[in-house]
């Protein structure tokens, strides 16, 4: 799974303004929603927000996945955000999330799913890399650096 096939500089938000969980998953929907205008922005909003309330998607570590499934979709789609200040996600380990990699899929695909996700954990599992992304001036600069990891990490 190559992480570059479902994100691209367009879906990407360098300075989140949201000051809480909902408005995170609203100004990444909406990256979302330019790029991929079939998708409606409150139905987005509504599946993240109903993935979150079964638990949170705040990984720790100032890192958040939100995901979810939807109907309307045929392939994997992603956004990526990233807050300077951080935002309270309910993570793991009560810490403020900075770094949001958004994830919706097509309802019947699970294994693709669940690979995205899995490579998604992978990358920011690497603390340079985190850092890297929050050192980033651009979303194209941002896109290079996933870019790159992407391509080190494999498929």
């Amino acid at each position: 799974m190559k992480i570059l096939e479902i994100l691209s500089p367009e879906t990407i938000a360098p300075r989140l303004l949201a000051q809480c969980k909902k408005d995170v998953l609203e100004e990444l929907a909406e990256t979302l929603t330019h790029r991929y205008p079939e998708l409606d922005r409150d139905a987005v909003v509504d599946v993240l927000l109903e993935r979150e309330h079964l638990g949170t998607t705040g990984i720790g570590e100032g890192i958040a996945i939100p995901h979810g499934k939807m109907r309307e979709l045929t392939e994997l789609v992603a956004s990526f955000g990233r807050s300077m200040e951080g935002v309270d996600f309910q993570s793991m380990d009560n810490r403020p999330a900075h770094l949001f990699f958004l994830l919706l899929a097509p309802e019947n695909s699970a294994g693709a799913h669940l690979k995205a996700l899995a490579k998604i954990s992978r990358m920011l599992k690497d603390k340079t890399f985190c850092q890297e992304l929050m050192n980033a001036e651009t979303a194209d600069e941002i896109f290079q650096i996933i870019a790159h990891e992407d391509e080190k990490l494999g498929p």
